[in-house]
């Protein structure tokens, strides 16, 4: 069999929707490697800062890893801005829908907010809300998006930062889209893990 039968989903049967989770289960096993190739794409992207994009992510990812945080914070400071391409307007989001199945949801939580706490740094020079985070006060991990942003996002435009290359974290993020989706062990909800070792 090399395709399904229908031509509508309401006519396949069950002959061609195991073909399908087959042929859907091989292919979720390319995600990593597709998401280390659209990192490489933000090259392409916006442009102004002192360093690409590709760049601002390699750079927060290693100073992430040099602060002695886990594996989950690392691939979350590397893949926080892979929204910027096809979803500019609400990057933090798209970032986290692709990290939430497979790390904790502190660092999930963290990517999807980042956003609104990084405009503690610009907000006022562009008519924004300087203190959108305000409205997570209380938050479990309110802290963690505060010291995210301070120590790793907002800090990575240094192009004299002595930055990791995509190739040293190639199989972190292997590892980690390797996970059984929607672990409970791995998403840990309400867990906590410092971003400092």
């Amino acid at each position: 069999m090399d395709h399904v039968k229908f031509t509508a989903m309401q006519d396949g049967d069950r002959e061609d929707y195991a073909f399908l989770t087959d042929h859907e289960v091989e292919y979720t096993k390319g995600t990593a490697d597709r998401l280390l190739n659209a990192l490489v794409s933000l090259d392409e992207g916006l442009s102004g800062y002192q360093i690409t994009r590709l760049g601002h992510s390699l750079q927060s990812a290693t100073r992430a890893e040099r602060d002695g945080a886990d594996t989950d914070w690392i691939v979350a400071a590397l893949l926080h801005d892979i929204g910027d391409i096809f979803a500019p307007y609400n990057h933090d989001e798209y970032a986290a829908t692709i990290l939430r199945p497979f790390v904790r949801e502190q660092c999930t939580w963290v990517v999807e907010k980042h956003g609104d706490f990084q405009m503690i740094y610009y907000g006022h020079h562009v008519g924004g809300n300087q203190h959108k985070r305000d409205q997570y006060k209380g938050h479990i991990f309110f802290d963690d998006c505060v010291d995210f942003c301070a120590r790793w996002d907002q800090a990575s435009f240094d192009p004299a930062y002595d930055t990791l290359p995509l190739d040293h974290f190639a199989d972190r993020v292997r590892a980690v889209f390797a996970r059984t989706p929607y672990d409970p062990n791995v998403l840990r909800p309400g867990a906590r893990e410092a971003l400092v070792a």
